[in-house]
């Protein structure tokens, strides 16, 4: 995806989202809830050129507001934000040519490396749901930006990162072929690069269920994709990457009590 469709794309969601508020045409809501959430995420980074990899597990946990604005037809409008300490970034999968793990000679172990990146993440969801709004089950659906703000990060490895076992590791970058030469995984020197983009912004949607009872409260389980739009290397014509951006799932679990309650007792 070009930067120039990567703008206008986050630019027409921060523009949706205001009207979503002042779109009152159906039935009227004014309620508002406050709560917390905590799940996992599952994380990787599409690098171009490629390096392999599998998910790398974190956490997430933070704070959660929604405001209902209405009821349209069937559609239960309303806005979320949340604030979130999440845990992203990548696990290599160090391979040989016959996709077996690399062991190194040193240590006679498979070599392992991922690096964990703290970030405090600001989404902005527009939200639909179906179904019951006070007592009962509800389906919902949301969309919006999400913007991310570095924190920290740590690395973890089990081989001396300047003389790793180059003579078993496969080249994703020019085919199956069996890396003679350090120069040819140049990717590697990411190795010893912090994240160079301190900020992060992109786009997150999600699925989920929510419970709902006067007494309780309402609690939600939600499965939710990222798709981050800025690269966390720099992506100039003299950096090796030319793509480095998030790709995350989260499953996430929400509590919410309601502060403000629209007085209609016709609501279900």
């Amino acid at each position: 995806m070009e930067m120039e469709t990567k703008k206008r794309l986050l630019f027409a969601l921060f523009t949706f989202l205001p009207f979503t508020l002042q779109a009152q045409i159906g039935q009227y809501r004014n309620e508002f809830g406050v709560g917390v959430n905590g799940g996992v995420t599952l994380s990787s980074i599409d690098f171009v050129p490629e390096v392999p990899q599998d998910l790398l597990l974190g956490k997430t946990f933070g704070l959660t507001m929604r405001y209902t604005v209405e009821k349209y037809f069937n559609s239960i409008c309303a806005i979320v934000g949340e604030v979130n300490y999440a845990q992203m970034g990548w696990q290599e999968r160090i391979w040989d040519q016959n996709d077996s793990p690399v062991i190194n000679p040193d240590t006679e172990q498979p070599e392992e490396y991922l690096r964990r990146v703290n970030y405090i993440q600001v989404p902005l969801f527009a939200r639909m749901g179906w179904g019951r709004e006070r007592r009962g089950f509800q389906f919902f659906a949301q969309a919006g930006p999400q913007l991310g703000y570095y924190l920290n990060e740590e690395a973890e490895y089990n081989f001396d990162l300047d003389n790793p076992a180059w003579n078993q590791r496969v080249s994703h970058i020019s085919g199956p072929d069996i890396v003679q030469d350090k120069k040819t995984y140049n990717f590697s020197n990411m190795y010893h690069k912090p994240i160079e983009n301190k900020f992060d912004y992109g786009i997150a949607v999600g699925l989920g269920l929510e419970f709902s009872q006067p007494r309780i409260g309402h609690i939600m389980l939600e499965g939710r994709f990222y798709y981050g739009l800025g690269n966390v290397y720099g992506s100039s014509k003299r950096d090796y990457f030319a793509k480095s951006d998030y790709q995350t799932f989260y499953v996430k679990a929400t509590y919410l009590f309601d502060i403000v309650k629209s007085k209609n007792d016709k609501i279900k």
